[in-house]
């Protein structure tokens, strides 16, 4: 097909704003599956897409539309996620695009998602075409969701387009757009074979299959391909398109997206955000990637059963291989073994991976408190970057700890207002700006540090607005703050799976809370086990493990009380005896109750 009559544009929202939905309709209007095939959410291939009704990975599919001008048009359209823990996957999907169709909930209205991903759209100078979702709802204000188009978003609001994805209204509406106001492919002209690779997966029988959108030339099986950021040369065995199912073709030229299977066996041997040339004829320009993404939450991830260790290691390499900002590498614990420390975006991210390889790849495993990478200043002015607490250097060679923070925009209904600011002083943060949306909403701009909204920040902003707070954030500045190591001891000897990094002022209840919950866990022993938090070597609280009793004078029917005493007195030298060549042990399910707490 003629590139001028090919369009690639993708769907980006607010989570839960309508995008599958919308999708699954022009699947269906353009007949690329079948009504006997198509399925709710049928771009979500994921079993825990589905449950959870989110979209975690963007999914591409090329669909032809015969157009009002008589023209058959190629669409290749990318589903995105809509939480901010995917915001990666929304920017590889920009990267490959001239468009973006720009969905607004019409009973929501703009959310904080909904700005940081238009924003991402006019970066990248991307035709943004806005669609007011969900019309049909009882509860859906078009005139309110107008006015946050222009006021927030500065997009004239006689440029947003009706529509239903649910009951199909507005789709022909959307085609058309797409088809008159997204520009064709861009640099289409230039003289050699370029392609950006934007996704890539595993398969175990083909091996390492990438992704790409081809700007220039063509891409044919048999060809010699050069990954121009790798340095490294393979031979193309098969291309093809999605259709949403992968469809051999005998060459992808420009402005498609398809996918290049080749001799590339090995997960980590393509990088995300590569640009692809042919090596007869190399090009001399690598195209612009979407923006490098650095992992911000932190956490050790450890087999259940240590002969698991190299299937979780295959398994994180496999993981790694379509999600470019998860990284891993292995570390020891004495409490836990062989394990690895991974890095994630957010906790949605980190609990999504998780889940991933319980289900995908069938093993069992424990995850430590999650932390964030602190800056340590020591004597000297030396710098070190901290992300495991049981790395941190003896308090007495650390002149500073700077901890990162994250500047917040929090979209809340008026009425919530005065709870959400006392939930953000009570995190540390601080408000900068207020902004008021609407008649019912304002946008809360506040600096808070990223080790305070790990937990349970988004849970408790969800529940003070019932449902209707949003927050988008990205990385700050790091800033200096009072913080120590809190080290969990159990008999004296320190846990290094519940060391955490810890503001001064809440130690002494964080550590409390930990001490009791262990205390609750940990199954009686045979003789009195204490459990303690420490910071810089002194106690801030304590709890003690149930003894387990055995009743030494049972078998004395009487005669005289010191009997009695004298089988109780030896009972007493036998626990002091044990306690002090005791070890206790810490059954693995007691790791778990307390890291989900």
């Amino acid at each position: 097909m003629d590139v001028s009559l090919t369009r690639n544009f993708c769907i980006i929202a607010h989570v839960d704003h309508g995008k599958t939905t919308l999708s699954d309709r022009l699947l269906e209007y353009t007949s690329t599956v079948s009504e006997r095939m198509l399925t709710d959410q049928h771009l979500d291939a994921m079993d825990l897409e589905r449950e959870r009704g989110i979209t975690i990975k963007s999914h591409p599919v090329t669909m032809v539309y015969r157009a009002k001008d008589g023209h058959d048009y190629c669409l290749n359209l990318m589903d995105t996620p809509g939480h901010v823990d995917f915001s990666y996957e929304v920017s590889r999907s920009l990267a490959a695009c001239e468009g973006a169709l720009l969905l607004i909930d019409a009973a929501q209205g703009v959310e904080a998602q909904t700005v940081a991903n238009a924003h991402l759209a006019f970066a990248q100078d991307l035709k943004v075409i806005p669609v007011i979702n969900k019309i049909d709802l009882p509860s859906a204000d078009l005139e309110l969701c107008t006015k946050q188009l222009e006021d927030i978003l500065m997009i004239p609001a006689e440029e947003a387009i009706l529509a239903s994805g649910k009951s199909g209204i507005g789709i022909e509406d959307i085609l058309e757009a797409v088809v008159k106001q997204i520009p064709p492919p861009r640099w289409h002209n230039y003289p050699r074979t370029r392609a950006l690779i934007f996704d890539s997966i595993y398969d175990p029988y083909r091996g390492a299959i990438a992704y790409a959108r081809v700007f220039s030339g063509q891409l044919k099986v048999g060809d010699n391909m050069l990954f121009m950021g790798a340095g490294q040369k393979t031979e193309i065995k098969e291309v093809g398109i999605f259709t949403p199912k992968m469809a051999k073709k005998a060459v992808l030229s420009a402005g498609d997206v398809g996918y290049i299977v080749s001799t590339i066996k090995d997960p980590a041997d393509i990088n995300t955000g590569d640009t692809l040339t042919l090596t007869r004829e190399p090009a001399a320009d690598m195209l612009p990637g979407y923006k490098e993404v650095r992992p911000m939450v932190f956490c050790g991830l450890y087999p259940l059963e240590s002969s698991d260790y190299e299937k979780l290691k295959s398994a994180l390499g496999r993981l790694r291989l379509n999600d470019a900002a998860f990284v891993y590498q292995s570390e020891s614990s004495l409490a836990l073994g062989f394990g690895f420390r991974c890095g994630f975006l957010g906790l949605l991210h980190m609990e999504i991976i998780q889940e991933r390889i319980r289900r995908e790849h069938d093993v069992e495993i424990i995850s430590t408190y999650p932390s964030v990478i602190y800056q340590v200043f020591k004597h000297g002015q030396e710098m070190i970057e901290v992300d495991n607490p049981v790395n941190l250097p003896e308090p007495g060679s650390i002149t500073e700890i700077r901890e990162p923070t994250i500047k917040a925009a929090i979209h809340i209904p008026n009425t919530s207002m005065g709870d959400i600011m006392s939930l953000v002083m009570e995190k540390r943060g601080t408000i900068e700006q207020t902004d008021t949306l609407d008649a019912t909403r304002v946008m809360l701009t506040c600096v808070l540090p990223l080790n305070e909204i790990l937990i349970d920040f988004n849970d408790r902003l969800k529940s003070i607005t019932r449902g209707y707070g949003s927050m988008d954030y990205e990385l700050g500045e790091y800033q200096p703050g009072n913080l120590v190591k809190m080290d969990i001891m159990i008999n004296g000897e320190p846990v290094d799976a519940f060391s955490s990094i810890v503001h001064r002022d809440k130690a002494p209840g964080k550590g409390r809370d930990l001490c009791e919950k262990l205390a609750e866990i940990i199954p009686p022993q045979m003789f009195k086990v204490a459990i303690q938090a420490a910071v810089d070597g002194n106690i801030i609280a304590r709890d003690n493990v149930r003894v387990m009793r055995k009743d030494v004078t049972a078998k004395c029917y009487g005669g005289d009380i010191t009997r009695k005493r004298k089988l109780l007195d030896k009972q007493k030298e036998g626990k002091k005896k044990m306690k002090q060549i005791g070890r206790v042990s810490i059954p693995p399910d007691a790791f778990i109750q307390v890291l989900k707490n």
